[in-house]
């Protein structure tokens, strides 16, 4: 059987892993108390409504002894501790706010004279990492313990997998979950035994709230674009290919969605934005995932200029919603996003900190300065790729605080407005922090002579097999044809703003699911396979 067929890969992959996966001594025992829990009438996962009316976090904050709240709690979450001591015990379970203690006492949550929910259950069937629902009333331990009295306990789904149990003893901690293969990989395990790392999701969740709340005060109408595209246009990248049988033609995931939008703008819409999920079929490091969101916004009337106070302002607000301060910590460095932010023309930058002046030099002599400086290049690199790596290599480490690196050769930037004081330049900025681009934006280029050019250029380049160059789209150049007012474009991404906002060094530690090699799989005879 082949894997991959449309009808069977969910049979096959069930078939290779249940064959393949030899079962530890606590799972298989784990397996024993799910059939013997069905064998005394009790359903392992229940389907039905649990009326939950309180969060562990919740009863910690609000409750009052004096007051007497909480007497009818409903409360659900994940086993995470058990004390169990003759006809009581004590636990701790989770839920999405944090963990509780719990109070079961055999003859409260079986009254009559069956005791099997207790002395079997409770005490011998349920395991750490069950999900359990408890109805009872909130009160204080002799030994000043906020808890929860149990009256009524209920199975709601049982847990056939061991959780690594985190133990902290002495300042130390035993058994942490902290293999970043095993963490990324199996990131429901992760949210489990590491409830901090929810805290950056959270906050990654307020950013784009955010800047939601923020665009759509500027008048900006929030819209969606094709995923799917017969050209990958708007940026230079290498796209991931499929194919679309009905219509009999190849279709690219989009690599961003610049060109659609600014459509829009031709249209007459005055600001539209999107958070889009963007792909490109390349490397993946700390800070590159092959799938990614990225925020693009374009504004009518509006310049490059305005567009660098309009991301300052909107960096600032992000910084202080999200953590009480402008100021945060990445990598051990502290940046400050509080404006203004430094300004830097790009050949400016190039002589700062490469020492050498590359204006004016042609695609030749800009191959000679490459191989002065050993920076590592390609034969298919055009002017712009050139100066690119000579900046990524010299300049961008330098650039700590948050930096507006400006005016881009023409060559760099296909999609750019040329620079009002200077043709061979354009209007473009990257805002740089702690050596990585975090946002890309241009006076846009709205003359569909020039536009047609610069993608001719782009063709020009890609027959020299730069895989990354731009397509030409023939129907983007059309509506710039019907006119496209000034306008100014951003694009931000979203994963790169969040590890900035909550200090993560990897894009790993930002992404729920970040892309990883295929899992290998222990067999019962010791080999492995994908």
């Amino acid at each position: 059987m082949q894997f991959g067929t449309a009808v069977s890969d969910y049979d096959y992959y069930t078939h290779r892993y249940m064959a393949n996966v030899e079962y530890s001594e606590q799972e298989l025992l784990r397996r024993d108390s799910l059939s013997k829990l069905r064998e005394i009438g009790i359903e392992p996962y229940p389907a039905a409504l649990y009326p939950v009316n309180a969060t562990a976090a919740r009863i910690l904050a609000e409750y009052d002894a004096e007051k007497g709240n909480f007497q009818e709690v409903c409360i659900a979450g994940r086993v995470m501790s058990r004390r169990i001591m003759g006809a009581a015990s004590f636990g701790e379970i989770q839920d999405e706010s944090g963990r509780i203690q719990i109070y079961v006492k055999r003859d409260e949550i079986c009254p009559g004279e069956d005791k099997t929910m207790y002395n079997t259950v409770w005490k011998k069937l349920l395991d750490i990492g069950d999900i359990i629902g408890i109805k009872g009333f909130a009160f204080i331990t002799q030994t000043g313990q906020l808890s929860v009295h149990a009256k009524e306990l209920t199975l709601l789904s049982k847990s056939l997998k061991v959780l690594p149990i985190v133990k902290e003893q002495d300042g130390k901690v035993f058994d942490a979950f902290s293999d970043p293969e095993m963490r990324y990989r199996q990131r429901y395990v992760d949210l489990i035994v590491n409830p901090q790392v929810k805290e950056t999701f959270v906050k990654r969740a307020k950013i784009i709230a955010t800047m939601r709340e923020y665009f759509d005060e500027a008048g900006c109408l929030e819209v969606e674009t094709p995923i799917l595209q017969s050209i990958p246009g708007g940026a230079t990248a290498r796209p991931f290919i499929t194919h679309h049988n009905a219509l009999d033609i190849p279709l690219y995931l989009r690599i961003a969605n610049e060109l659609y939008l600014k459509r829009l703008i031709v249209g007459g819409f005055s600001g539209v934005y999107e958070f889009a999920k963007d792909f490109r079929n390349e490397g993946m490091d700390k800070t590159h995932n092959p799938e990614f969101t990225c925020m693009e916004i374009y504004v009518a009337y509006k310049d490059y200029i305005w567009m660098m106070e309009f991301v300052e302002k909107m960096l600032e607000r992000i910084a202080l919603k999200v953590n009480g301060t402008d100021e945060v910590t990445i990598g051990g460095n502290k940046v400050s996003f509080k404006p203004p932010y430094r300004r830097l023309p790009i050949l400016e930058a190039i002589r700062q900190y490469a020492g050498v002046d590359v204006s004016g030099m042609d695609e030749e002599q800009l191959r000679a300065t490459c191989k002065e400086l050993h920076v590592e290049i390609e034969p298919s690199m055009g002017k712009g790729k050139l100066i690119d790596a000579i900046f990524g290599e010299y300049a961008e480490k330098n650039l700590i605080e948050p930096t507006f690196v400006t005016d881009y050769p023409v060559e760099m930037s296909p999609l750019t407005k040329r620079h009002r004081d200077n043709p061979a330049l354009t209007e473009r900025f990257e805002l740089f922090v702690c050596g990585k681009e975090l946002a890309n934006a241009y006076s846009e280029l709205n003359d569909p002579v020039d536009q047609l050019e610069r993608f001719e250029e782009q063709a020009r380049l890609k027959s020299r097999g730069d895989d990354e160059a731009m397509f030409i789209d023939y129907d983007f150049v059309r509506a710039l044809e019907y006119g496209m007012p000034p306008t100014s474009g951003l694009g931000m991404g979203i994963d790169r703003l969040t590890m900035f906002m909550t200090g993560q060094t990897t894009i790993q530690d930002v992404l729920f699911f970040p892309q990883m090699r295929p899992e290998k799989i222990l067999k019962k005879d010791g080999e492995t396979q994908q």
